[in-house]
């Protein structure tokens, strides 16, 4: 369970690399999911149109709710945009970054499946085989209102008895597949051209703005990654604190029942409230807890990391945060080691 945790964690990483694989296996399920799909159209004047642009339509928004779901940096994104400001004031440029990045990914799988689609033409004939001007063939030219409307209704449908053989319904399926196949190509010409100049064009704007984004972007998911950890040292610390001084106070509890009354029926004498042990804090990891004592206290600096951020200068969060959550000490220059806190 463990292993398959940290997978998961792993593919919930802000790293490019995963996040462009993840992308990858969503446009490649997009393909095998349209391969595999039986597409019927209904063939009913009053539905077909609902139905094709339905299938054309409402595969890719669930693939692209998917691409956010999978994408962790849209749940920070979105933290980021509604946090306090706080210690730490927001930079709308990071938030453009990242919601830039977010779409980027999330909307490679719904392409996929729209260009598909127009490219294949069956959801396109659809949707549109009622709207064709019959002017613009001649064998509607003997048919009423109400039969051109019932022939094209049942354009898509081939096998139905009244277009069968009617080279009346080949034209306009075909006119209506070439349509949806230029769209597509024009969709798929289009997109190749904004990405090649998104690509040869880039070198000439300022990179340091782009590092710059792209980094903070990048402090700002692993910042909530490392806090969510030392969250839980933290807890797991507290409770082992808690279970110990509970122990201690019951041991402590037994033993003063255990006391003779006094020969005048005087009660004994009250006992002190236990102290934790000394090497409880000392030598164990432990010396975050020496200032929590309480639920509220845990409250209080939970409720401080979410309102107001510590700054982005080491020396002043260290000034003006004088304790809280520490997760690891690092090793400083000449043997010196130097609390490093994780400040909520």
């Amino acid at each position: 369970m463990d292993k398959f945790r940290m997978l998961f964690q792993h593919f919930q990483s802000s790293s490019e690399s995963v996040m462009n694989g993840i992308c990858l296996l969503l446009a490649a399920v997009t393909v095998k999911l349209y391969s595999s799909f039986d597409f019927n159209c209904p063939c009913l004047a009053r539905y077909n149109a609902l139905y094709g642009l339905g299938l054309l339509l409402t595969p890719p928004l669930a693939l692209f709710l998917c691409g956010l779901l999978a994408n962790r940096q849209s749940v920070v994104m979105v933290e980021e945009w509604h946090r306090p400001s706080g210690h730490r004031r927001k930079d709308p440029g990071i938030i453009r970054y990242m919601c830039s990045s977010v779409l980027q990914r999330a909307l490679a799988a719904p392409l996929v499946w729209i260009l598909l689609a127009l490219l294949d033409g069956k959801c396109f004939v659809c949707a549109f085989s009622s709207s064709v001007d019959p002017e613009k063939f001649l064998d509607f030219a003997n048919m009423t209102p109400s039969q051109v409307q019932l022939f094209l209704a049942k354009v898509p449908c081939k096998e139905d008895e009244l277009v069968r053989d009617s080279p009346a319904r080949k034209a306009v399926s075909r006119y209506l597949r070439c349509l949806s196949q230029a769209i597509g190509w024009s969709v798929t010409l289009l997109l190749i051209i904004v990405a090649f100049l998104a690509r040869c064009l880039r070198p000439f704007f300022d990179q340091t703005v782009f590092l710059q984004r792209r980094y903070w972007s990048n402090y700002v998911d692993l910042e909530q990654k490392l806090f969510d950890e030392t969250c839980c040292e933290h807890a797991r610390d507290f409770a082992h604190r808690c279970v110990l001084h509970f122990f201690a106070s019951m041991q402590n509890e037994l033993q003063v029942r255990g006391l003779r009354r006094h020969p005048a029926g005087r009660s004994p004498e009250p006992c002190a409230v236990p102290e934790p042990p000394e090497d409880l804090d000392s030598g164990s990891g432990k010396a975050h807890l020496r200032a929590i004592s309480s639920r509220e206290q845990v409250d209080r600096l939970l409720s401080t990391w979410y309102s107001s951020k510590p700054p982005l200068d080491l020396a002043a969060s260290l000034g003006l945060w004088g304790g809280g959550l520490s997760h690891r000490a690092p090793t400083l220059a000449l043997g010196t080691r130097l609390s490093q806190h994780t400040d909520v």
